[in-house]
Order: structure tokens, then C-alpha cells, then sequence
């Protein structure tokens, strides 16, 4: 695993040595598509997992958002996307047991503006998380209770986003960096000393993008690399603050066959505490494999 871990952040540090590489007559986006990268895509697991999760039939992500904007060419956007993560589980009756519902509100604002592309954003968010439960926290012997125990937080976050492109492989980069807080009287009592209140996010993404000269409406990412680390602060676990159990580490690869329209194939690697709303207290390392939507176009 700790191999895995290194050959992780060797990836992550050898793709951010290319950014700020060949910036000129770069192809103009918007501060929409930077968002866009920001929030993420929806998808679908296949049954398929493989790793120390539950055996699910699937796991489903949906983020559908809704812009908030004077036009396609403005600095500063806004997002609110009811988001939703379910799983169904490989048991009597296929139950889907306390999906997460992560409904938010993000602003985005183009600091710096070159002459193609918006080179420096500012991004700052406010959201919910919980799983519409409202039984007891804890079992009788001591354990959360992951089927029916009460989940609920609040937090901010907010950072930076860097936006580059690569002429050589026609590849946008785009690095972030935020801090999400938590803060106690936002969240249920029970989280204290076991949820991490803030939270460290990096993350870099690199979007390949078809040959200019092809048809426009084929212009649409058809590779792209994502890879995200968040390190967690706080007292947790009576972990210390260097241990490793803090980290997360989230590594997607995406494929978009000429075959499909709207959406392609991905595969991804998470280690670290499950996101899973109540589940938070495992600490998962998977491999799983699904189809994704293609949101971007260029």
C-alpha cells in the first residue's frame, strides 16, 4: 500500500512540473469550464470493485448544476448543484441505504484574465452533508450505526484555481488548492473528535483534447487525468497530527471512445476514510471501474 501511496503523489508531482509550459495562442475558455473541471462529473461504479468495500451493485454520483450567470463571457459565475451519492448494495432485496445528499451553492471569479483564457480563479462554496437519517448516532455497543444513525454537517470552503495549457499536446491543466472547515456548531455533536473538521484539498486535472481540425461538435475532452489529495486536520482519532491515516489520495482516469456521445469510461483508485456520509470511520482503498458524463467542450 505505502508503494501505491508513493507512486500516487509521483504522478501528482511529475504532472504539475509541466504547468505554465507554452502559454501562448492558447484556445479561449471561460470560467464556466473551469467549474466545470471544479465540480466534477457524475458517474456510475460497475459491480465490479475491487478492494475492501462492501460489495455494491453500483455506486451512482449526480451532480447535476445549475448556472447562475449574464453570459458565457462573464468573470464571475455562480453554481448550485443538488448533488447525490447513492449505493446499492449486494444484499436480500438490493437495498440503497443512506445515500448522500450534499446539496451546494459555489462562486467562481476570474482574478486574472490573459488575452485567450482566464488564467487565475477564485472559488468559495457553502454546503450541506448528510444522509436523512434520524436514529441514534451509536449502537448499544458502542459502534456508529451506519444504517440508520443521524448524519449531518455544514461547511465552507475556498481556494484558488491555476488554468494552464499545454500547445504541444493541446492538454489544459488545471491545479487547485482550498481548505474546507467544518465548524463544530454547524455539524452534529457526535462528529466531534471523529470527523475532521478542516481539510486540506490539492488537486490537478489534465484534459486532452481532440485535433482542431476535426469537426466542432467532436470537440470535447477525450482523455483526462484527475488526481486529488486531502489531508486531514483536527483531533481525530487521537491520531497524530503527521500520521498518514490523514491522508486521502483520489486518482480517476478517463476515457472518451469515438463510439459515445455524452459519456465514457473511467477507472479510479480512493484510499483513505470512506466519503460515504455515516460510513466516514472506514478507511477504504478500492479499485473500481464505470462510465462517466462528458460535460466539457472547448
Amino acid at each position: 500500500m505505502k508503494k501505491t501511496i508513493i507512486f500516487l503523489i509521483v504522478i501528482l508531482t511529475n504532472s504539475l512540473g509541466g504547468f505554465g509550459q507554452e502559454n501562448d495562442l492558447i484556445p479561449q475558455i471561460g470560467i464556466t469550464v473551469i467549474s466545470q473541471v471544479n465540480q466534477g462529473n457524475s458517474y456510475i461504479t460497475f459491480p465490479t470493485d475491487i478492494g475492501n468495500i462492501e460489495p455494491l451493485w453500483f455506486e451512482g454520483n449526480l451532480i447535476p448544476n445549475f448556472y447562475l450567470r449574464q453570459s458565457k463571457n462573464s468573470h464571475l459565475v455562480g453554481v448550485i448543484t443538488p448533488q447525490v451519492i447513492i449505493r446499492m448494495y449486494q444484499e436480500r432485496s438490493y437495498p440503497v441505504r443512506s445515500p448522500s445528499y450534499i446539496p451546494q451553492l459555489t462562486l467562481y471569479y476570474s482574478l486574472i484574465e490573459n488575452k485567450k483564457y482566464k488564467d487565475i480563479s477564485l472559488f468559495g462554496r457553502i454546503a450541506h452533508h448528510s444522509n436523512g437519517q434520524d436514529g441514534e448516532f451509536f449502537l448499544e455497543n458502542g459502534n456508529v450505526n451506519t444504517k440508520s444513525g443521524d448524519f449531518s454537517t455544514n461547511f465552507f470552503e475556498a481556494g484558488i484555481i491555476k488554468t494552464y495549457f499545454n500547445k504541444r499536446f493541446r492538454a489544459y491543466q488545471f491545479f487547485k488548492s482550498s481548505l474546507e472547515v467544518h465548524p463544530q456548531s454547524w455539524s452534529c455533536n457526535e462528529l466531534e473528535g471523529v470527523y475532521s473538521t478542516v481539510r486540506w484539498h490539492n488537486a490537478f486535472s489534465i484534459f486532452k483534447l481532440f485535433n482542431k481540425n476535426i469537426d466542432t461538435k467532436l470537440r470535447h475532452a477525450t482523455i483526462s487525468i484527475n488526481g486529488e489529495t486531502i489531508w486531514m486536520f483536527g483531533k481525530l482519532n487521537s491520531w497524530e497530527i503527521t500520521s498518514i491515516n490523514r491522508l486521502n489520495l483520489n486518482f480517476i482516469f478517463y476515457y472518451h471512445p469515438k463510439f459515445l456521445e455524452d459519456i465514457g469510461l473511467f477507472i479510479s483508485y480512493y484510499h483513505g476514510m470512506d466519503y460515504y456520509n455515516i460510513s466516514f470511520n472506514h478507511q477504504i482503498d478500492v479499485l473500481r471501474f464505470g462510465i462517466m458524463t462528458d460535460k466539457l467542450r472547448f
